[in-house]
């Protein structure tokens, strides 16, 4: 079976794009019972569990995902802090899923999510920036918010900006992406009708907005959006030209600097015999 994908909400389950992408599993749940009953099973099931969450993580349901784990005394669940908007963190999900049937090893998909979250394009149309704190806003804009109907555009990631909806535009990504849209207010038509052709994506979806969202953005005003790539081939490409480590403290395969499941970093190469006996000369030494 697939290493499990799961997410805090169901909010972060997105519909699968073919009948090959496994669901997602949302954990934890209600109570602690039932989400140490429901973690065990997965692992029976699937042998690894990798658990998405948006970062930093002071939500109380990520601290009963560290307890369920603690519990458990499981070394295979990976815990994984995401500093993504809600929409954006739901694709990475579906990205994970599509990734799982394939024939990486459990270590190398966990670590795989924070290469990939940085082709993720994420952000949304507010229609006040007045509370938003995840994006640094210019204090003319905070004037701006209190404007009726004024609008603007917001990326998270890759790179912060904000922009004028209609009057300035956000850099895009220089690659093939489908976009996501998570309708809501203002209506999304901006998005899909302007942004959207600017970026040329490839396809436009409209999926639920994640219960997360307005707290995330700080307004119920909003429209979200998240372009990334969808091509199962790419994805696996993009994974795979990534030279693969074994963590020196769980022995799991990784990409990257760090292990998803131990959070241990990368052990440092070894000292190569021809330099052993180098050391540095002192200051002024010939």
């Amino acid at each position: 079976m697939p290493t499990a994908i799961a997410v805090t909400s169901p909010g972060l389950v997105l519909p699968p794009l073919d009948r090959q992408t496994p669901p997602a599993a949302v954990q934890p749940q209600p109570t602690l019972e039932q989400s140490l009953a429901a973690m065990h099973a997965l692992i029976e099931q699937h042998g690894y569990v990798i658990v998405l969450y948006p970062a930093p993580g002071d939500d109380p349901a990520v601290q009963r995902l560290h307890t369920v784990r603690s519990v458990l005394e499981s070394d295979r669940i990976a815990l994984l802090g995401i500093d993504l908007p809600p929409l954006g963190l739901a694709l990475l999900a579906q990205q994970l899923r599509q990734l799982s049937v394939c024939d990486f090893s459990p270590g190398v998909l966990a670590s795989s999510a924070r290469l990939l979250a940085h082709y993720i394009y994420a952000g949304a149309l507010l229609g006040s920036v007045a509370r938003l704190d995840r994006v640094p806003v210019p204090l003319t804009s905070h004037a701006k918010s209190w404007v009726p109907g004024a609008q603007f555009a917001v990326l998270a990631t890759p790179r912060p900006q904000l922009a004028r909806a209609g009057q300035e535009e956000l850099p895009g990504p220089e690659f093939g992406t489908r976009m996501l849209v998570a309708a809501g207010q203002p209506p999304s038509d901006w998005v899909t009708a302007t942004l959207a052709p600017s970026w040329r994506v490839q396809g436009v979806a409209t999926v639920p907005l994640p219960e997360q969202s307005a707290r995330w953005w700080g307004t119920g005003r909003l429209a979200e959006f998240a372009a990334g790539l969808h091509d199962v081939s790419v994805l696996y490409q993009l994974v795979s030209s990534v030279r693969r480590e074994i963590c020196h403290w769980c022995g799991l395969e990784l990409i990257g600097d760090r292990c998803g499941f131990c959070a241990a970093p990368l052990a440092p190469p070894p000292e190569r015999p021809q330099d052993a006996g180098v050391r540095a000369l002192p200051r002024g030494g010939t």
